[in-house]
């Protein structure tokens, strides 16, 4: 691959694709998709290459390294917006930072994607249904999505033991990229929690996800750093209320978000999932980090280190999702479905 900086400029109208070496890029007026084949050591790490604050939203290994894809609307991954009396200008980098900041990217290729200036340009995102609440400059978001991802849920009903996608977001404003975990999530039949209320546990200690260790629940890889997918499986919970004649369920999710700086990942702020095939707890955004969830098995706590930004501490966020409808086939044998689809 060569390392070369080199500017340039997509004009278009509808469509438009720019191909260099290993790098192709193809624009349209609201959205732009980067397809970056990498070398194996690139691979080895794919979530230090970014297109400005994203990570790949799709990283698919070869034979001689891998292939990152990157497929963002031009409102997200901080673009740079210019406009003139005809035109709309986005401006942006694609790099490859070994190390966390203040340590410089070792690879940067400029993306520039210029398109005819539209009457109105598409929001950040659209709120999805649902679990929409705001603090300050940012709007937390939770939604359900469908089954491959693309959208939302068509239906709040699930059968037991299928997949429900949860998805959590942060709608920033005028800030720096910020990295979004849920810290702890339970499910429950009802809107409020009290002390009477029967709580099942999903995300406990600060983002240890404890129902991919008891089922088959796992956090999915990020397509960007302000945005989470969360895969719970509906067997476990729902079966925590199950009755003889009982066939169908109501559940809520009351979750915790917490925004904070992607670079300083720490036992307090993390998602971490349980891999059953090594017995270990892994984080998601950097497995080689994944020490950071040995306190998923005790208690985690912030070991407090000097020189660290502490303003972030505080922007946190409660939601509730539901109801979710969790329905009992009469032929169900109480065995969980397993997936196995590498998403």
């Amino acid at each position: 691959m060569l390392f070369l900086r080199q500017w340039f400029l997509l004009f278009v109208t509808v469509v438009s694709v720019s191909c260099y070496e290993d790098i192709y890029v193809k624009c349209t007026n609201d959205s732009v998709m980067v397809t970056w084949k990498v070398n194996k050591d690139l691979a080895a790490r794919p979530f230090r290459l970014l297109l400005g604050s994203c990570f790949p939203s799709e990283f698919i290994k070869t034979a001689d390294g891998g292939k990152a894809i990157f497929h963002y609307h031009l409102s997200e991954c901080n673009f740079l917006q210019k406009r003139t009396q005809t035109k709309l200008v986005y401006e942006n980098e694609l790099v490859f930072r070994p190390k966390p900041r203040p340590h410089p990217a070792v690879f940067t290729y400029p993306v520039v994607c210029t398109s005819e200036r539209p009457e109105w340009i598409r929001p950040f995102l659209k709120p999805g249904f649902r679990g929409l609440q705001g603090q300050g400059s940012f709007i937390f978001h939770m939604a359900l999505l469908n089954d491959d991802l693309s959208g939302p849920a068509p239906s709040n009903s699930f059968p037991m033991g299928s997949f429900i996608h949860v998805w959590a977001a942060v709608e920033q404003k005028a800030h720096q990229p910020l990295m979004l975990y849920l810290e702890e999530c339970v499910a429950s039949t009802t809107q409020t929690l009290g002390p009477e209320v029967p709580i099942y546990p999903i995300i406990t200690n600060k983002g240890c996800l404890v129902d991919s260790k008891t089922g088959y629940s796992r956090f999915l890889p990020r397509y960007h750093s302000s945005a989470v997918v969360l895969r719970l499986q509906a067997f476990n919970f729902a079966l925590e209320q199950e009755q003889e004649t009982q066939v169908e369920f109501l559940v809520y999710l009351h979750c915790s978000m917490v925004v904070w700086d992607p670079e300083y990942p720490n036992e307090v702020k993390k998602a971490c999932n349980y891999n059953k095939d090594v017995e270990q707890w892994e984080l998601l955004d950097d497995p080689s980090m994944s020490d950071l969830c040995s306190c998923c098995e005790y208690r985690c706590f912030q070991r407090v280190k000097r020189g660290l930004q502490s303003e972030f501490q505080g922007l946190a966020q409660s939601v509730v999702l539901g109801p979710l409808t969790i329905t009992a086939s009469p032929s169900s044998n109480g065995s969980p479905i397993q997936d196995g689809q590498n998403i």
